[in-house]
């Protein structure tokens, strides 16, 4: 039974943390490129989680029967739409403090955040949504001698896939082509990048898109895993997305997914064997310590300072 407990915990973790990784990627890009950090990037993941319910709801009732199809379209409407909210923040709460100090910038994200909360409490109330359940069934994990030590459902299996393929992908595109090799040189010195042509008010606005429709796909995949949610959500994730990407390594890709995992593991297992009102401190312990040994985060690398 313990075993059972302890794979199911585990289990769990993993697709907890895939949903933290998604979203800490956001947080990572941005401070990758600017070094600021988007607090108004939970809000975006929770504006997901509404318009996958939304979009859902008008494929149903337009007579769209498939699953498969119906998840298709609406990921790609989710996506498209999640990226606007992206591409508005960063010009209403960044572009314009661009060259201000650095603390105006996040008093403007911190207020987009609540501008976002209060348009979908009064336009979508404050109860909370929700949608049925749309992919039934799962199968047994069995160890080597044949006893079972947990159960996947079929929709965690599509997270952790959806998770995967989404950030190979991300990850393709920083490093193999010309949109990722123009990020990278902004990332390194924006007045050089502008130096060699590159147009790096377009590239900060790209990156929050892509923060923007990683958000999405995370807002869709834990639609369909929990089933309910509030206009309060992005605040909670959002922490804790933040803190997974600060555990890996702000800045670093590989890390935000790696922290994730972490943070869902350390909040499953200790939910599962300790307390659950607890998990929430038990993970931010584990980053203290962790920031104690290594400042910069598990693959983050110090900041070299310029001269």
């Amino acid at each position: 039974m313990n075993g059972y407990i302890v794979g199911q915990q585990v289990i769990n973790g993993l697709v907890l943390g895939a949903i933290y990784g998604l979203i800490a990627v956001g947080y990572t890009m941005v401070y990758g490129i600017m070094g600021m950090i988007n607090f108004a990037h939970g809000d975006i993941y929770m504006i997901s989680a509404y318009l996958a319910a939304i979009f859902l709801a008008l494929l149903t009732g337009a007579g769209v029967q498939s699953v498969p199809v119906a998840l298709v379209l609406v990921l790609a409407l989710t996506i498209l739409f999640t990226a606007f909210y992206g591409w508005t923040v960063e010009r209403v709460a960044y572009r314009p403090l661009r060259n201000s100090n650095r603390l105006a910038p996040l008093i403007s994200a911190i207020g987009v955040s609540l501008i976002l909360q209060n348009y979908v409490r009064i336009s979508q109330g404050a109860r909370n949504q929700g949608i049925p359940a749309l992919i039934e069934g799962h199968v047994r994990v069995n160890a080597a001698d044949g006893v079972t030590i947990g159960q996947v459902t079929y929709t965690q299996i599509l997270i952790v896939s959806a998770a995967l393929l989404s950030m190979g992908a991300l990850a393709w595109i920083m490093r193999h082509t010309t949109l990722g090799r123009s990020c990278r040189a902004t990332q390194q010195d924006r007045v050089m990048a502008e130096l060699l042509g590159i147009n790096t008010d377009h590239i900060i606005a790209t990156v929050f898109i892509m923060g923007a429709a990683m958000a999405a796909v995370a807002g869709l995949l834990v639609t369909l895993n929990y089933g309910s949610f509030d206009f309060f959500i992005g605040f909670v994730v959002g922490i804790k997305a933040f803190t997974a990407a600060v555990l890996g390594g702000i800045g670093s890709l590989p890390g935000a997914m790696l922290g994730g995992v972490i943070l869902g593991l350390c909040e499953s297992l200790f939910s599962g064997f300790v307390n659950t009102d607890y998990k929430d401190v038990f993970a931010f312990a584990v980053l203290i310590l962790v920031l104690v040994v290594r400042p910069s985060g598990l693959l983050g690398h110090p900041e070299v300072e310029k001269v």
